[in-house]
């Protein structure tokens, strides 16, 4: 679960601190049911309380949900984000979808271990099983689709990845106590919708603090014509996922972020939700990484400046990877341009499905005002390098990356291994440090990542490269929050980053 011990754990649940929603869950056995550390009913007393490291977990032991708190709508671990374990790997994956679409055989084998293996890991450090937990997902997404649009109950059986309605419904009264039609009518009226789409709303929690205005404002700095879009509050874009595109509205509000979503076909509604959730960040422990990089003389004013500050990740790791070669050593809207032009060249023609409902009318309506999709890699690994737009090296680089993504051997999924898929990135002709560890910072989400060749982090710390790296050794694991802090300093105008830094030795800073 974590070094924490029950006493400390208590501790938190008697304080209701929202902060560790999702870090843990608390089952009362006098009423049988769990709920997040800050649920607002009268806290039990501490000989009836037994705690969780997981929604799935109390959910096998017979617990069901609260209706108060609603556990399962908590924020994810910070855990999974931080590890490189089996178990880490593992449920970012299950996060994903990858369960519902190739099963536990599927995810055992992109883990590189038997399924026994994976299950055995999995019920050591979550109390679940890799069935239990895909179950307490498809019910998490089950509950948005009842409360959020008009599909029959059965219809959101199946799109949930349920096998039947008599499965789901039994999972649901387990679960919540509720049956299926029971949770409907606590929600309320869905939005509309064309035939054969589906759209709904969802509010996407985070832990607090949260500057999601500020990371939905980097990614509308960036936003590529067609593709994205940005009207200085609200962040649009498209979505290529398994069985279709979507299109997604994301807006801050007060404790959550507001999510609009168009999905040419529902079953994709888990996996948007968690590239959503991956893109801003929703799921990090502001707590322990503003102590953490608090303490540095180099970043405390800054994090003052800016607590909860997130790094802006990706919905599709090779969408990052083009972006980050075409932004070798030019300026964003430099950047953008060129991205333009390409997606207008080599953008797919939207098309619907690649899941297996060719013959499902309701499942093969491309979504209204969708915009371009990113070119993926089956479109951009044979372009010619003497294409124009960029230098005759750089296609090279994105056409390389491209086939090692299509033949499986660079992988930057939400399971991948960061350190092979840094050496993977680093084998391809064109991608050098700080290209490979932007990508690792953005697309694989790794807190740790830190382009210290980055010109302007040398620049904003007052330190040549070299002195800059032994710096940022005390900033571990969170060197990627340490460099958008460095990054949005210099963005914000805290910081004149116009003169090269000086060769000059580092303060030592006070180790965390």
């Amino acid at each position: 679960m974590s070094m924490w011990d029950d006493d400390t754990r208590y501790a938190v649940i008697h304080g209701k601190d929202a902060r560790y929603d999702g870090q843990f869950f608390t089952a009362v056995r006098t009423t049988g049911i769990y709920c997040r550390p800050s649920c607002p009913a009268r806290t039990p007393a501490r000989a009836n309380v037994t705690f969780y490291p997981s929604a799935a977990a109390a959910q096998r032991a017979g617990f069901r949900a609260c209706r108060r708190c609603f556990p399962d709508d908590a924020p994810g671990s910070p855990r999974w984000k931080v590890g490189e374990d089996i178990a880490s790997r593992a449920m970012r994956m299950i996060d994903d979808g990858l369960v519902e679409r190739e099963g536990v055989a599927g995810l055992a084998r992109r883990l590189g271990y038997t399924e026994r293996h994976v299950s055995r890991v999995l019920v050591d450090e979550l109390g679940a099983s890799p069935q239990a937990l895909a179950i307490a997902h498809r019910l998490h997404h089950a509950r948005a689709l009842l409360e959020g649009t008009e599909m029959p109950v059965s219809e959101v059986a199946f799109a949930a990845g349920f096998g039947s309605v008599r499965q789901f419904n039994d999972a649901a009264r387990s679960a919540w106590d509720l049956t299926p039609s029971q949770v409907r009518g606590r929600g309320a009226a869905p939005q509309a919708a064309l035939p054969g789409e589906a759209r709904l709303e969802l509010r996407l929690r985070h832990r607090r603090p949260a500057t999601t205005a500020r990371t939905l404002a980097f990614l509308g700095a960036r936003a590529v014509d067609g593709v994205e879009s940005w009207d200085g509050t609200s962040y649009s874009r498209t979505l290529s996922l398994p069985h279709g595109p979507g299109r997604v509205s994301l807006a801050p509000a007060d404790g959550y972020v507001s999510a609009r979503l168009s999905l040419a076909d529902v079953r994709d509604l888990g996996t948007a939700v968690a590239r959503c959730r991956r893109l801003l960040d929703l799921d990090a422990d502001p707590a322990a990484v503003d102590a953490a990089l608090g303490a540095s003389p180099l970043l405390a004013a800054h994090v003052e400046a800016t607590p909860g500050l997130r790094v802006p990740g990706a919905v599709a790791p090779f969408e990052m990877v083009v972006r980050a070669i075409v932004g070798q050593q030019v300026s964003v809207a430099g950047a953008r341009r060129t991205l333009g032009a390409l997606v207008e060249r080599w953008a797919p023609e939207p098309s619907v499905p690649r899941g297996g409902h060719e013959a499902d009318p309701r499942m093969a309506t491309v979504p209204a005002g969708m915009g371009s999709v990113f070119p993926g890699p089956a479109e951009l690994a044979d372009v010619d390098p003497t294409s124009g737009l960029i230098p005759q090296a750089r296609w090279r680089a994105i056409s390389a990356a491209a086939r090692a993504m299509l033949d499986g051997a660079l992988d930057l999924g939400p399971g991948a291994d960061r350190t092979e898929a840094r050496r993977a990135l680093l084998a391809i002709p064109g991608i050098g440090p700080w290209t490979a560890e932007y990508v690792a910072l953005r697309a694989l989400g790794d807190p740790d990542a830190f382009p210290t060749g980055d010109l302007v982090l040398q620049r904003a710390a007052g330190l040549d490269a070299a002195a800059l790296a032994s710096a940022a050794e005390a900033w571990r694991p969170w060197r990627a929050y340490a460099a958008l802090h460095l990054w949005t300093a210099v963005a914000e105008g805290r910081i004149d980053a116009s003169a090269p830094a000086r060769p000059r030795r580092a303060r030592r800073p006070a180790r965390v």
